[in-house]
């Protein structure tokens, strides 16, 4: 063994180590992001008269009427987080969290800048980012599928 390979050989098994630790640590991020913006539409249904208060009233969502704005707001925040903690269509739903994600901020901004609200939702991005850049990893249906009807 060459003195570049006993160099090298640290540098090998650190990332050997992270390699094992990618597909674990996607599955983490999306659970994790997806229970987020679950939660968030569990609690806009569990009071939907004070949701469509907060909408007409606090949240500014532009271009669109607060009722319908609260209707797709709640749907995308109950479907896609399904879709991400499966696995199944990752990065498209990644991005469609990652669009209402943008709109809570535009909508919300004042308020989530006066604390640390704001900091939260740029998490969130990160984390649904990492999602839509190396999808749902060894852990999803995604994958499943792919191993299952790709051609070997």
């Amino acid at each position: 063994m060459g003195l570049v390979e006993k160099l090298d050989a640290p540098t090998q098994t650190i990332n050997n180590l992270l390699s094992t630790l990618q597909a674990p640590f996607l599955l983490f991020v999306r659970i994790y992001v997806a229970w987020v913006f679950l939660k968030s539409g569990m609690f806009k249904i569990g009071d939907w008269e004070t949701t469509l208060v907060l909408f007409e009233y606090e949240y500014h969502v532009p271009l669109l009427n607060f009722e319908l704005a609260a209707y797709l707001a709640t749907f995308g925040e109950l479907v896609f987080p399904i879709f991400l903690i499966a696995g199944l269509g990752t990065r498209y739903a990644a991005i469609a969290l990652t669009l209402v994600n943008i709109i809570a901020v535009v909508s919300y901004y004042t308020t989530l800048a006066k604390g640390a609200g704001l900091v939260w939702h740029y998490l969130y991005g990160t984390m649904l980012l990492s999602s839509i850049i190396y999808g749902g990893g060894f852990f999803s249906i995604d994958q499943w599928i792919k191993s299952r009807f790709s051609k070997q």
